[in-house]
């Protein structure tokens, strides 16, 4: 066991506070100067179910959860639903240490809280298991511990004091955090407790043989610890963004939540509706009166938003929506994981669509390109979709601070001044041909806003003739639609005009393999790849985050300059693959793809393995993926 990171797994049940606890810990690795990932797992209850949250710390930039880890801190399940040994769902009080053995690297350590788990509920292999993986287990009682000085909650601290002292962490960066966050009587009981804790393993225990430690690193400058939600949701507010609205649903309710608490700070308005069709309704609605607007869902509630996004498309009204994928069809699994969405987003609504979407691989992207989908939405009067995953939204990563040191943008460009109004063509009767078939020079037809002198328009969701009356005249028809389609080959343009390209390409130029991803997979693939070349093959990757208008062009170029792909994604129909085979239907055979649906992320190793299966022609994989093979073969 190597001593160059530190992946940390806290389980317990849901309600045991292991959220605010990891976060708390990579924290305090991120401040003694690590890099830091974190994964988040968690049932759809309440209260009670095994829930654990991951932390890698390493020196060295990590983009990707690791593969397996090296410490475990097992509190047991509080909540559990029945303790019995025989009920349904088993004996809930031990999972968060029985279902967390198999990820366990060799060597590793174990810290279980012994007041809850007793020595007869330990599965009858254990102790073998635990000789043959070298596994370094230390049964405490944190509940105890706890008890004695403050309250049986405060156990969390004393598992985070027991992981200092076997890992050789300092804890002063602990209780700053500590002190940070409480005061009084409840700072002084959980710096007790943590100090307790922390000695009675250097008391009682032997840790010179444990090889698990905390590395040494140092970071240049300041940084914060930000998800993908907290990404999407600075990069709404810098961009101008005063208006949400949304009802909850897993796991976008983050972005709303954020967004929520931080609107009133900029003088922005926060509406919780009845349902996701009210929610996108007043998005669109609050653009249409002037409003840079956001609103969003999950797959189900995203389902319901149909209707007023094929309306936002047909007035040209500009919104950004999001939508957060999780396991489907259906409820699913509604805190796993999956990239299963993609044609839904695509391709819901009405008729021919008229959308931008992006889906950001990294909490920076997914600031920059929430950013760029206001841009695009309000430079050319259309809807801009984000479409992430559980994987993106939850898991908390380091960037320097100065990241977001960035200039706002308020502005809406493709928006009349009443100046401008007066110069431009009118119906007779005085209404604004805001529908227009002589469009300006940039191709971007201009709206006004209501209350605008002049400005008076008719916005219907049927076809519609210059001033916006209902219309089923063909020639009107075509114009109109050619009009509007015609946005996503400028924006096309634009995008390609960037001076750096939101799709990335990593590893050597001259790889003889290429492995191509979309979205969440970018940092896993990353690594990945990485390890491949080490090993001797020749690979690099392309990560797609523009799903609309596809980047044609740069992807054939990607594909052309090697043998074959792979392409990995997590659903189980190779979505994303046939998205890049619609647009780019001559290199069907060589694509081959590897997918995961199973609920959890990739990790590395998995990746590197359907690699190596697909050279040497097999589909069969070690983990839980499954290889596809290139069409035609």
């Amino acid at each position: 066991m190597s001593d160059d990171e530190l992946i940390w797994r806290i389980a317990g049940g849901s309600g045991d506070g292991i959220d605010s606890t990891s976060q708390n810990f990579a924290k305090a690795l991120m401040r003694s100067g690590l890099h830091v990932f974190t994964h988040r797992h968690y049932p759809s209850r309440i209260r009670g179910g095994h829930t654990y949250a991951e932390i890698r710390a390493a020196a060295e930039p990590v983009t990707s959860r690791g593969d397996g880890y090296n410490f475990l801190l097992a509190l047991g399940d509080s909540f559990a639903r029945n303790p019995q040994e025989h009920a349904y769902y088993g004996k809930e009080e031990i999972k968060p240490l029985t279902e967390n053995l198999d990820d366990l690297r060799e060597g590793g350590v174990i810290v279980y809280d012994a007041g809850l788990i007793e020595d007869d509920d330990l599965p009858e292999d254990f102790d073998d298991r635990v000789e043959e993986n070298g596994w370094h287990v230390f049964d405490l009682d944190l509940r105890g511990l706890a008890r004695e000085v403050g309250r049986e909650v405060m156990r969390n601290t004393a598992g985070v004091g027991a992981t200092a002292a076997i890992t050789g962490m300092a804890l002063d960066g602990i209780e700053d955090l500590m002190e940070d966050a409480m005061g009084g009587e409840v700072l002084e009981q959980n710096l007790e407790i943590l100090h307790t804790a922390h000695d009675a393993v250097l008391e009682d225990y032997d840790t010179g043989d444990v090889a698990v430690s905390v590395p040494a690193g140092e970071l240049d400058g300041d940084q914060v610890l930000v998800s993908g939600s907290y990404g999407i949701a600075y990069g709404a507010l810098d961009e101008g963004c005063r208006f949400i609205s949304g009802y909850p649903m897993t796991p976008w309710t983050d972005v709303f939540t954020i967004m929520s608490q931080l609107m009133p700070e900029v003088g922005g308005i926060h509406e919780q509706v009845e349902d996701e069709i009210a929610a996108a309704c007043m998005a669109v609605g609050a653009s249409h009166a002037g409003v840079k607007s956001i609103s969003g869902s999950s797959g189900g509630g995203f389902a319901l938003m149909s209707e007023p996004l094929g309306l936002a498309e047909m007035v040209e009204e500009p919104v950004v929506l999001i939508e957060a994928m999780r396991a489907g069809p259906s409820t699913g699994m509604p805190t796993k994981t999956e990239q299963a969405d993609l044609e839904h987003v695509l391709y819901t609504s009405q008729g021919d669509s008229v959308r931008v979407v992006f889906a950001p691989g990294d909490p920076a992207e997914a600031y920059e390109q929430t950013r760029l989908a206001f841009d695009i939405a309000w430079t050319y009067n259309i809807p801009a979709i984000i479409l992430y995953d559980q994987k993106l939204g939850g898991e908390y990563r380091n960037l320097p601070e100065s990241f977001f040191d960035r200039e706002p943008n308020p502005a809406m460009p493709a928006t009349f001044s009443e100046a401008e109004i007066e110069e431009a063509a009118h119906h007779a009767t005085g209404t604004l041909s805001r529908f227009s078939y002589d469009a300006p020079e940039n191709g971007v037809r201009k709206r006004s806003v209501p209350g605008q002198k002049g400005g008076r328009y008719l916005a219907t969701g049927n076809e519609h003739n210059p001033e916006g009356h209902i219309s089923e005249d063909p020639d009107n028809r075509v114009i109109q639609m050619d009009y509007r389609l015609g946005k996503l080959d400028r924006i096309r343009e634009d995008l390609d005009g960037l001076e750096r390209s939101n799709n990335t390409v990593h590893g050597p130029e001259d790889a003889d393999y290429g492995i191509i991803t979309w979205g969440s997979q970018k940092g896993t693939v990353t690594e990945a790849v990485d390890r491949l070349n080490e090993d001797g093959d020749r690979v690099k990757s392309l990560c797609v985050t523009e799903m609309a208008p596809f980047p044609a062009e740069q992807v054939a170029a990607f594909i052309e300059s090697v043998d074959e792909c792979l392409v990995v994604e997590m659903n189980a129909s190779g979505q994303f693959r046939g998205h890049v085979q619609r647009n780019l239907g001559r290199y069907g055979e060589k694509l081959y793809s590897l997918l995961k649906y199973d609920g959890e992320p990739f990790e590395p190793a998995e990746i590197v393995d359907g690699f190596e299966t697909r050279i040497e022609g097999g589909t069969e994989t070690q983990y839980n993926t499954r290889v596809e093979p290139a069409a035609g073969d």
